[in-house]
């Protein structure tokens, strides 16, 4: 494009005012205000005007009324990528059930609850109403997980690597932690076991080998600056095969023997045995208590099903000894986490935690169920679309994912719904889902979505329908 047509374009290019005249602003404008949809505006018509200064077609025909209508789809363009970058409810339709990018564990009912009556208000965070003065911040919810836990005492931080953090700060600065080279693990993000060590200034002292570690090698490596033996559960890797390990017991042996802690960070961490439905490599972490671990920390959000939190348990003095470091003051937690954690600990303290925690929910769902349910779906999907071929249906089998770093080696079995467009590719028919109303995040295998309904709840499977209705 020669710069003389291209001057003739740019005096054609709408006005601020013009934009902020059109419905889309108008509507844009009550959602956000005059003074940002005003910035919005102005950056639309700033695209608009790089996207002509580096056109290269000649024959490009412009018209005033074409470049307002660009600049106004700029305009919501702009406003709908920044309303995306926000949180939004969205329906998990990948079969992982833990999943991270998705806010990992969705909230019971009664943690829901919680948040809305209980904490969203004043609350009695640190008042005790028997004295009228004062209280325990999380009293109950530490009590809650003591007694769950067969603990002496508990503290809640702000993620389970702020608890292990926190308890090697505290426990070993300055000292040596005793390690297994087999645990030296990476859970996701950067977050590196040996790094988190450093930053606590405790010293690593690494004992065996990758695979293979005796009670031996770990009372080799005790020496006067010992302060910890650490133990760590590989949450979302594993190695098999020539394989040695000493047993919480024995290391709490070894421990008590030479006057040290001993420290598990059980990662994913259980209050109820899951092997029934695959998971038996997760510590369950009543367990660990009674075999002598000293302190254990573990998460809230994962195999727990709550709100993201640390959980730290342990002997009373340990704990004390946690509580009363500055540290921990940055790291505590607010009102909402208290009372959506205490509303999610009450469901296991009442045994119906299986029943009303949407992560065990899907965890225990059966084979069977989850045929039924998709049968079921599948039958009122093809009713809706009553004959239309455009989308294609199948039922197949295939495997659900725990997520979030847990039992990597447990894929649950699942019957998934794999869709296909006559008019759309499957990458195009996954962003079409994905942009939809709530979105809808599936999965891609051999040019098919794939949707399971274990990750589904059913009072979502009606806006699921309705969706798919309007691809």
């Amino acid at each position: 494009m020669d710069k003389h047509r291209r001057a003739e374009i740019f005096r054609l290019l709408p006005s601020i005012d013009a934009i902020l005249r059109t419905t889309t602003a108008e509507k844009i404008s009550l959602a956000v205000g005059a003074k940002h949809t005003t910035r919005l505006a102005r950056a639309a018509a700033e695209s608009l005007r790089l996207k002509i200064q580096t056109e290269q077609n000649g024959d490009a025909d412009y018209s005033r009324e074409d470049l307002l209508e660009k600049a106004a789809a700029n305009l919501e363009k702009f406003w709908r990528d920044e309303r995306n970058s926000g949180l939004q409810r969205v329906i998990n339709a990948t079969g992982v059930i833990i999943h991270t990018n998705l806010g990992r564990a969705p909230l019971s009912a009664n943690a829901r609850l919680a948040l809305i009556e209980t904490a969203s208000g004043y609350c009695t965070l640190e008042y005790d109403l028997e004295i009228g003065k004062r209280g325990k911040r999380g009293k109950r919810a530490e009590q809650l997980l003591a007694d769950l836990t067969g603990a002496e005492s508990a503290l809640i931080v702000n993620n389970c690597a702020a608890a292990t953090f926190l308890v090697l700060t505290v426990l070993a600065h300055g000292g040596e932690v005793v390690i297994s080279r087999g645990e030296l693990v990476e859970i996701g993000g950067d977050f590196r076991i040996p790094d988190v060590m450093e930053q606590s200034g405790a010293m690593l002292r690494e004992v065996g080998a990758t695979n293979r570690t005796k009670i031996s090698d770990y009372e080799r490596a005790i020496n006067e600056n010992t302060k910890l033996i650490l133990k760590v559960h590989p949450s979302n890797y594993r190695i098999v095969g020539f394989t040695e390990m000493p047993s919480l017991s024995e290391l709490a042996d070894l421990a008590h023997r030479h006057d040290i802690l001993l420290y598990e960070d059980a990662g994913s961490g259980a209050l109820l045995d899951l092997s029934e439905y695959g998971l038996i490599d997760e510590p369950i972490i009543a367990d660990s208590i009674k075999a002598g671990a000293d302190v254990v920390t573990f998460s809230g959000d994962k195999l727990l099903g709550g709100v993201q939190s640390g959980l730290i348990v342990g002997r009373r003095e340990v704990i004390e000894r946690i509580r009363k470091h500055p540290l921990y003051r940055a790291l505590r937690v607010d009102k909402l986490i208290y009372a959506a954690l205490e509303a999610t600990l009450e469901s296991f303290r009442r045994e119906t935690a299986l029943q009303e925690i949407p992560v065990l929910k899907m965890l225990s769902m059966s084979e069977l169920e989850i045929r039924v349910r998709m049968e079921t779906f599948t039958e009122n999907l093809r009713e809706k679309f009553n004959g239309g071929d455009a989308l294609q249906i199948e039922i197949i089998e295939g495997n659900s994912v725990v997520g979030g770093g847990s039992a990597p080696m447990v894929q649950p079995k699942t019957t998934l719904l794999a869709l296909a467009h006559k008019h759309l590719s499957a990458d195009k028919l996954e962003e079409n889902l994905r942009f939809s109303n709530p979105p809808v995040i599936t999965r891609i295998l051999e040019d098919k979505v794939l949707i399971d309904l274990r990750t589904v709840s059913q009072t979502e499977e009606i806006e699921l329908l309705q969706v798919l209705e309007n691809l």
